[in-house]
């Protein structure tokens, strides 16, 4: 509305200034032709004031213009903000409360595919969240395109050429709207409404306002969206790895337990109940992130049956985990996989093999180190493991390739995360996490 009023202020001073210009040439005009001091003085001291004056006046749409592109900036952060979980009734209301000031209209409202989700202006309590939408805009869901309504008998639209669709009746209460689709994908997903009560309040100022808006709110819907698959992405890929854990593992441990029930009960009766929790957490459904402290017990549960088969003294692990970290959310299957291959692939025929853990922050990023002094890999070997899309083999083990711990690390954590191998051939290996601002999350 400030914005409207200001541009027709404006082009009624810029008329007053012309005319004021003219008689005043005018007068000096006459002034020098009759040889009348006075008047030739005073129309040209006047008319001297009026260009100053009137050049001061015809910057205000220059800092009009830089007002608005701030106002337009500080509007898109905010939209940023409230569209991060989609289209919500919350995140709705919010956007169509910053969007309203910014227009000359008399209300704003936001829709999905099937109902209204906020409204916000004259009327509101006529429109609650969760009504039903008007034929309007199913016109324009299914159109993809941004229309403007107005009943026969509204006032005249500001300027020609927009569009203008007859309605019988009016929309929502109101003579004139325009409805812009929010689209995703080039799929309509809802709209933004803008209603005014004559049709001279619309002009092209009003029509980018809407367009501009809407323009904004899809390319947040879009990216909510992306960030939307990835999460689905990388909870499938969880499910990918819970389905392929390897039998042999499985085999291995049930003739471990059963060994066990000849020679020590109680110790076959410990794996067992070890390897049901171990098994069930590994195939239940877990959420995308789970607290750190709980991957480790797994990782302690996977160590507790390795070190049944191959003996205790063959795998000796530790761990250093600084205070509170242990609450930070990871992706499950993000240490026990590390700890599994240097179990699988480090130990040496004799001796035993000692796996320590460290979990410290840098700043804001989670740094996750599993090291171990086994038998340690070349440059190129490391680089096979990671590129590795599998590593099942007839040994025991769930089978989770690094190169699934690395992918999942970034599509949680994005950049600045991922996996590093340092090795060294007879001295051991250090592959170390980075979980990227994970402190903040």
């Amino acid at each position: 509305m400030r914005q409207w009023l200001y541009e027709r202020l404006g082009n009624y001073v810029y008329g007053g200034i012309v005319v004021l210009i003219v008689l005043l040439l005018a007068l000096l005009s006459w002034g020098i032709t009759t040889g009348s001091i006075l008047a030739t003085m005073l129309a040209g001291s006047i008319l001297a004031i009026v260009i100053v004056l009137g050049a001061s006046v015809l910057l205000i749409p220059d800092n009009q213009r830089s007002h608005a592109m701030e106002r337009t900036l500080r509007v898109a952060s905010s939209t940023l903000d409230h569209m991060r979980n989609g289209l919500t009734p919350e995140g709705c209301h919010a956007v169509c409360q910053l969007v309203l000031p910014e227009t000359s209209a008399q209300a704003v409202s936001m829709t999905d595919t099937s109902s209204v989700l906020a409204y916000v202006g004259e009327r509101a309590p006529d429109y609650p969240p969760g009504s039903s939408i008007t034929w309007p805009t199913m016109e324009v869901l299914k159109s993809g395109r941004m229309e403007t309504f107005s009943t026969r008998n509204s006032a005249a639209i500001g300027e020609e050429g927009f569009g203008i669709t007859a309605s019988t009746t009016d929309v929502e209460g109101f003579p004139v709207c325009i409805i812009v689709p929010l689209v995703v994908a080039d799929r309509p997903v809802g709209t933004l409404k803008l209603y005014y009560r004559r049709g001279r309040q619309i002009d092209r100022t009003q029509l980018t306002i809407a367009r501009g808006m809407a323009n904004l709110l899809s390319a947040q819907l879009s990216a909510y969206e992306l960030d939307r698959q990835a999460e689905l992405t990388a909870r499938a890929e969880v499910k990918a790895l819970q389905a392929q854990i390897n039998p042999h593992f499985l085999f291995n441990t049930l003739n471990t337990i059963a060994a066990f029930t000849r020679t020590d009960p109680a110790r076959a009766r410990d794996l067992l109940r070890d390897f049901s929790v171990f098994y069930r957490r590994t195939l239940e459904g877990s959420e995308s992130l789970i607290p750190l402290e709980q991957e480790l017990e797994q990782t302690r549960r996977y160590l507790t049956i390795e070190q049944a088969r191959f003996g205790e003294d063959r795998i000796v692990e530790s761990e250093h985990v600084e205070p509170g970290l242990g609450e930070v959310l990871v992706p499950s299957f993000l240490v026990q996989p590390i700890v599994e291959n240097a179990v699988r692939h480090a130990m040496r025929d004799e001796g035993p093999l000692h796996i320590d853990v460290h979990v410290a922050t840098d700043g804001s990023d989670v740094l996750v180190a599993v090291a171990d002094d086994g038998l340690g890999m070349t440059a190129e070997v490391a680089d096979r493991l990671l590129a590795a899309e599998g590593t099942q083999g007839s040994g025991g083990g769930t089978g989770i390739a690094l190169r699934n711990v690395a992918e999942r690390i970034e599509l949680f954590y994005g950049v600045g995360s991922g996996i590093e191998v340092m090795s060294k051939p007879g001295e051991g290996t250090v592959v170390t996490l980075r979980l990227a601002d994970a402190v903040q999350r």
